[in-house]
Formats: structure tokens, C-alpha cells, sequence
């Protein structure tokens, strides 16, 4: 894997001939092509309910999402929209135009949400956020490792320093020239999205479109941000079929547009520290959509869409106790809980980034190779080949009887084999930290000094039989890292070159990253013993390593 040493020059140098730029200027016909499409989708799914069956379930579960779970960025008008239209269906029912009127509430509804979605790029404001960004990272790195004020202005460190991009950079870049790329990153912290678009631009790519939480829209200079890197909001609480089927339609057509994209797969952090093992196949299954009409439109010379799996690895996660507690409540099975947000005010952002960049640890993003829409890996040029590398043309996926036909269920199942192959990208791409497998390892412990115990039992345990033998640690540290290195050496996983370090240095490296920056470390050594002073948080980070079947090595 080679690591990137300077940046990489603009695959295209004028900006104004980026597709995002495009989309940009014609946002408004780009909407109504959403809107329409949306609308006549919606209705051609019938899903066993009529269409008014549709249009009051939307605007229950609407009524319902605006009293149990507000956000700061919702409309001002939301409850006077909602309320007009539920008028308005109850007005219409039984007249002789209902089904008219029915059609023109959803019209409606899907504009608002096409409207609400759609991001506001403009490639001025985008070059000022893209060098604030890198400068201001920048100097917090510099502030962090060159002591004094004067460090702020500092050119002695870069962000390259930091953040290791490792993996199929130059693969990325040659396939963004022959068609349309699409990165799905796993997704661990807040910070992903700042993170990726950094990478991005590093890497000398077009700016991508990306969804990011309509959350973080609530504090407005985060949100002229988001909006100047290419974000399009996404509402994780509006789970009714119009507005999913909305959000597909806006990203299918984004990539028929040629718009480079980025969506988390995952469709949130991870709240167990597991990388993704389920996806979402809402958005993934846009791009074989959109693959599909493009060959429709345009036979043999219609561009490819192109998969780019992405790793991203830090040593610690500042939001892990938060999250991995979120995991434990709904695998509990308890009570319905709002879900915290740490990034609602603007002083919690900042703290959030002076914090991260303020420490010590590294952060390694590891771009995958290309696949198709299918998974199938791709060459530079683009031309997909199956397992024996033997040439594939992608368009055959969707021909029948000698056409190109239009068939859901073959498309479920592709996005399904799409979605496979992405997760055993992911595990190949992963690289395991000595933090990662510190607590993999005194997690991996405690299991087996208590297996009369479940997980939840073992998480209550008192802190004095929550400590550990710090010489057997060590030894089942080698033990793991010695199958590690092997499932590394076999290009199954990558790793961390702390890892190599003689083991009491390593371990006292991933002790150190392990949850540097929360209140209380999960784990701390003294002396000969190993203390566990937060096993709900170790728990985050065992987690981190599992997919390799290491479990049986500790």
C-alpha cells in the first residue's frame, strides 16, 4: 500500500466543468426532474394501500416525528404545512376529483422534500471553505505538536502528517476520470464527513454531492460549510415511503447527472464500534438504478458508476460512550430514547475539533480498489473482470430477452451482492491499531474469566474484578498480533506500523490512544495489573476488531 507524500494535482483544473457545478447552476430543473420522477414512482408503488392510505400514514408519522423528536433546523412552518394538508385530504374525500387532489397533496409533499434535501453548492463558496478547512486543521495540528502561539501560523506540519491516506489513491483518481465514483466510507464519528471531503480534495477530485444528517445543518456556519462541500440533507428521522423514495430519486438522478457521490452505507455511526455488517440498500441500490437507465439511455457508451469502499481509522472515537450506550439501550431492549447529539451547539463542534486535533493520534483513511456495480473489481480504464480475471461487461446484467428491461426484483438482489462485497471490502481495508487490539485483547479476557456471565452482566461488574494480570495481557497480545501480522501478510487486513513495536511498547501506545480524550479511560495499566475502569467503553473498542475470528486466540 503506498502512502500519499504531497498532494495530487486536479484531474479537472476548471472547476465550472465539474458536474456538481452543472447540477448547481440548473438546481432548479434538477429539482423539478427529482419531484417528477419521485411522484410518478410513488404512485406506480402501490405497496398494497391506496393512495390516500399513503398521504395519511406520511402525515401521521410526520405529526408524530414533530412532537416526539423536534430539531432546531426544522422549518418554522413545518406544523402549519402539515396541518394544511391534513385538511386538505380530509376536504377532499368522497368529492368526485378526490384522486386529482390526492395527487396534487403528493406533488406538493414530494417538492417540499426535494426542496429540503437538495444542497446549495456554489463553487466560490466551496474554494474559500476547502482552504479554511485545510488551513485551520492545519494549524491545530501544528499548535498541538510545535508548542507557542507563533505554531498557529506554522508551516512545519501538514495535515498529510496526520491523516495517512493509504491504500488505491491513484486508482480513485483514474476511474473519476472515465465515469462516476461513488464512496462509501464506514462511519464512526461526526468527524467523517469534514474528514472525507478533506481527503477528496487532497486527492485533486471533483467535489462529490454527500449526504449528511439535517442535523447538522441546526448551527449555521457548520451548515454553510456542509452546504459548500457538496452536502445534501438527509432526514434520518423521516422514515415514511415518500420521502425515501424522494431521497433515492435525488441521488439516482445526481449520478445519472455524473455527480461524483458519497453516502455512509452504514446510514449512521456505528453505535456498537463494529465496522458496518448490514447495510442500507435504500441509496446503495440507486447507483445499479442509475446504472441501468444511463445503459438505457446511451447502449454501449453510457459512463460506468464505479464503488469506492473507504476504511476510516482512528485510535479513539470521542463520541464512543455516547454511542456504544445508545447500543446497549436498544439491544437491551428498553425504552424509547431521544438519540443525544453532541454537535448541537457550535461550541460543541469546536471543542470537538481542537480536542481531536490537539492530540496525539493518528487518523489512516484506506481507499479500496473499484468495483462495479455489482462488486466486481475494475482496472484503471474501468473495465470490470470477474474472480478468474476474465473481462465483464456490466450491461449484460440487465439484459433480457435481448433488451435492456426494467426488473425490481434482480435489482434487489444485485444491491444485496453489492452490499456483501462492500462489508469484505471493508474488513480487507481495515487497519487494526495497537488501541484496537489492547481492547480486543482485556475484553477478550474478562469474557473468559467470567463465561457463566452475559454481556450485560460481565458490563456490571465491580471494578475490583474488573482487573487483569498485566503478564498474561502481554501474552495474549503477542499471541493476537501474531495472527494478525499473518491475516495482514495474506491481504485480509491492513494494519498500523505501531503495531510491529516491541509488545510492551505497543500495548503502552494503545493504552495511551486507547480514549485519550474521554473522562474516564476505559482502561489504564499500574503496576503489574491491568485496570478496567470502563468496560462499557472497552466494549466500544473491542468491538472494533471483530469480523476475524480472533475471539478463540485470546
Amino acid at each position: 500500500m503506498k502512502k500519499n507524500k504531497v498532494r495530487y494535482s486536479e484531474i479537472i483544473p476548471r472547476t465550472k466543468q465539474w458536474p456538481i457545478v452543472q447540477l448547481s447552476k440548473n438546481r432548479k430543473r434538477f429539482i423539478r426532474e427529482v419531484t417528477q420522477e419521485s411522484f410518478d414512482n410513488i404512485k406506480k408503488i402501490a405497496r398494497g394501500k391506496s393512495l390516500r392510505e399513503e398521504l395519511e400514514m406520511t402525515v401521521y408519522r410526520e405529526k408524530l416525528r414533530m412532537k416526539a423528536n423536534p430539531w432546531k433546523v426544522d422549518p418554522k412552518d413545518e406544523r402549519d404545512f402539515w396541518r394544511h394538508i391534513q385538511h386538505r385530504l380530509v376536504e377532499s374525500q368522497g368529492k368526485p376529483d378526490s384522486v386529482r387532489k390526492e395527487e396534487e397533496i403528493l406533488k406538493e409533499i414530494v417538492q417540499r422534500y426535494a426542496e429540503e434535501i437538495a444542497g446549495n453548492f456554489k463553487n466560490t463558496y466551496y474554494r474559500f471553505a476547502r482552504a479554511f478547512v485545510t488551513f485551520g486543521f492545519a494549524r491545530l495540528l501544528n499548535a498541538a505538536r510545535v508548542k507557542g502561539f507563533t505554531s498557529l501560523f506554522s508551516k512545519q506540519l501538514d495535515l498529510g502528517d496526520k491523516i495517512k491516506i493509504v491504500g488505491e489513491p491513484e486508482h480513485i483518481r483514474s476511474l473519476a476520470k472515465k465515469g462516476t465514483v461513488i464512496m462509501v466510507p464506514t462511519h464512526f464519528s461526526n468527524l467523517d464527513s469534514i474528514l472525507i471531503g478533506w481527503v477528496i480534495q487532497f486527492l485533486g477530485l471533483p467535489a462529490f454531492i454527500y449526504g449528511a444528517g439535517l442535523n447538522l445543518f441546526n448551527i449555521k456556519i457548520f451548515a454553510y460549510f456542509m452546504n459548500s462541500l457538496g452536502a445534501y440533507k438527509v432526514d434520518r428521522r423521516k422514515k415514511n415511503p415518500v420521502y425515501l423514495e424522494t431521497l433515492k430519486t435525488y441521488s439516482s438522478q445526481a449520478l445519472r447527472w455524473g455527480c461524483h457521490s458519497l453516502f455512509f452505507p452504514g446510514g449512521t455511526r456505528s453505535r456498537s464500534g463494529q465496522i458496518e455488517k448490514s447495510l442500507k440498500l435504500g441509496l446503495l441500490g440507486t447507483s445499479i438504478e442509475a446504472q441501468r437507465i444511463l445503459y438505457e439511455k446511451d447502449g454501449e457508451k453510457a459512463k460506468k458508476i464505479f464503488i469506492v469502499p473507504v476504511v476510516i481509522n482512528y485510535q479513539f472515537t470521542l463520541e464512543a460512550p455516547a454511542l456504544i450506550n445508545e447500543h446497549l439501550k436498544r439491544t437491551g431492549q428498553e425504552r424509547y430514547y431521544k438519540e443525544s447529539d453532541e454537535f448541537s451547539t457550535s461550541y460543541k463542534i469546536a471543542t470537538f475539533l481542537l480536542k481531536f486535533f490537539t492530540k496525539g493520534s493518528d487518523i489512516s483513511v484506506s481507499i479500496g480498489k473499484g468495483m462495479d456495480i455489482l462488486g466486481n473489481y475494475v482496472d484503471d480504464n474501468g473495465h470490470s473482470t470477474d474472480h478468474n480475471g476474465n473481462p465483464i461487461h456490466t450491461r449484460d446484467y440487465f439484459i433480457s430477452n435481448g433488451k435492456i428491461t426494467i426488473d425490481p426484483q434482480r435489482e434487489q438482489t444485485y444491491v444485496r451482492i453489492l452490499a456483501q462485497r462492500i462489508v469484505e471490502e471493508y474488513h480487507k481495508y481495515n487497519r487494526i491499531f495497537p488501541s484496537h487490539l489492547a481492547a480486543f485483547v482485556a475484553f477478550g479476557m474478562l469474557q473468559k474469566q467470567n463465561p457463566k456471565l452475559d454481556l450485560y452482566n460481565l458490563l456490571r461488574l465491580p471494578e475490583e474484578d474488573l482487573t487483569l494480570d498485566y503478564k498474561e495481557f502481554k501474552r495474549n497480545f503477542k499471541k493476537l498480533r501474531k495472527r494478525v501480522l499473518k491475516l495482514h501478510r495474506k491481504n485480509k487486513v491492513g494494519i498500523n506500523e505501531g503495531l510491529k513495536a516491541k509488545a510492551d511498547l505497543a500495548i503502552l501506545n494503545g493504552l495511551r490512544n486507547l480514549g485519550m480524550y474521554h473522562a474516564k479511560r476505559p482502561m489504564v495499566l499500574k503496576k503489574d495489573r491491568i485496570i478496567v475502569q470502563d468496560a462499557n467503553t472497552l466494549y466500544y473498542y473491542y468491538n472494533r476488531t471483530i469480523g476475524y475470528g480472533l475471539e478463540k486466540y485470546v
